[in-house]
């Protein structure tokens, strides 16, 4: 970006926009759109995707096309003087186009790193405000002067001098490395995820945390020295830090600890039917403080990873999916129950989800009060998909072949004795 224009230069600009040259200029700069347009949507495919940091939903809301147009804007500013052209409109073009970038890459990576994080939309409009506030105060030339006097509002903090100019420059700073580092993290996780199948995606997930801390700390660092905070002081911010740790912040910490004891143990995986404080569902995502587990009926339970290593886990699908499930059912007295056993195990075997190894199994429980009672055994490899509709059809089966066989399903009987009464004695 060129300097800020003084107030003369500035009469100049708006008489330079009036004049015919102008539209030449303005003729450059939207066929630098149309080149950048064309080539992002080339790139991308015609394929619809998802929304992506370079090309964003709609190719002009991603980080590429504003950055390609300003290197083509650049290039075509460089022209002008060989083409005999006065630069008017492209000095204001560049600046809004540099502001453009730093709003994109802001909005993208952080809406990609923290989908749902209000504080991350705050600070996404924080840095579109600025950046537009920048490019007014930079090309009506007021940008040096406020500079000027915001570096004159300073205190001092021991032996360093801090200002409010430093402030905002390094929280900008802060800002844009924070942001670049949140993208290589993002960038560098979604590779090691990709491929990944149920038996290594924790040990890529521990990864790709361990990456994004280091970038973030990396980053944190980079922030600091651009903003004058000299680095020696992080000793005594690490002692308060450790005292937060072991007082105020003990729970989170251990949140943390645990999630990188899962993930590095594989104790539970991703994919994984477990069962925890009697809720029950398939585990989808395993983060550094808590984990997400979403039952079959669509609800969703973020549990802290200190409950998943403090207390008892029923995990169905750590060492083998493979679930037992029994149904029972009671048949009249008088029954067959040897030739009736090996019909049910058949019947129960034909239904899809059943596995045929191990084999069904249909054994005689007990004696009731009103009839014999049958525990059908059997045995599913995909506990994910839910274990009711599964019974559903086996019991529908075993009906089947009940009523086929013409056997009873008894219903509650009783036996009741009559005591008769002696007859009254007649009186003389």
């Amino acid at each position: 970006m060129s300097r800020p224009l003084t107030s003369t230069e500035l009469r100049d600009l708006a008489d330079s926009l009036l004049q015919p040259s102008a539209l030449t200029e303005a003729g450059l700069i939207a066929g630098c759109l149309l080149i950048a347009w064309t080539v992002v949507r080339l790139a991308r495919g015609t394929q619809v995707k998802p929304a992506s940091i370079l090309f964003g939903r709609r190719i002009v809301d991603g980080v590429l096309f504003p950055v390609l147009a300003l290197v083509l804007a650049f290039i075509a500013r460089g022209m002008l003087p060989t083409l005999g052209v006065p630069m008017a409109v492209f000095k204001l073009a560049i600046p809004i186009l540099t502001s453009l970038v730093v709003i994109r890459l802001t909005v993208r990576v952080l809406t990609a790193a923290f989908p749902t994080s209000r504080v991350m939309r705050a600070i996404e409009r924080t840095v579109s405000w600025l950046a537009w506030i920048g490019v007014v105060l930079w090309v009506t030339g007021v940008l040096p002067v406020v500079m000027e006097e915001l570096d004159g509002i300073a205190w001092k903090m021991g032996s360093a001098r801090i200002s409010v100019r430093n402030v905002i420059e390094g929280s900008l700073s802060a800002v844009v490395v924070l942001v670049l580092a949140l993208w290589i993290s993002a960038a560098i996780e979604a590779q090691l995820i990709k491929g990944a199948v149920a038996t290594n995606l924790s040990l890529r997930k521990i990864a790709a945390n361990l990456v994004r801390a280091a970038l973030l700390f990396i980053g944190l660092l980079m922030a600091m020295s651009a903003a004058g905070i000299d680095l020696t002081t992080l000793s005594v911010l690490g002692g308060a830090l450790g005292v937060g740790l072991g007082f105020g912040l003990q729970k989170i910490a251990a949140n943390y600890v645990s999630g990188f004891v899962i993930l590095a143990e594989r104790s539970l995986r991703i994919g994984d039917m477990v069962k925890v404080d009697n809720f029950e569902g398939r585990i989808t995502d395993i983060r550094t403080r808590y984990t997400v587990i979403r039952s079959l009926g669509g609800r969703e339970s973020i549990v802290p990873n200190e409950i998943l290593i403090t207390q008892r886990v029923e995990n169905s699908s750590l060492a083998d999916p493979r679930v037992l499930i029994t149904s029972t059912v009671s048949i009249a007295y008088g029954t067959d129950v040897r030739a009736l056993q090996p019909k049910l195990e058949e019947a129960i075997r034909r239904v899809p989800r059943v596995l045929e190894d191990p084999a069904p199994a249909v054994q005689l429980a007990s004696f009731g009060n009103d009839g014999m009672d049958l525990n059908m055994h059997f045995w599913i490899g995909d506990p994910e998909n839910g274990q009711g509709s599964v019974k559903s059809e086996v019991n529908l089966a075993v009906l089947d072949v009940l009523n086929a066989e013409n056997i009873e399903i008894p219903y509650p009987q009783r036996v009741m004795h009559m005591v008769q009464s002696p007859a009254p004695k007649e009186t003389p």
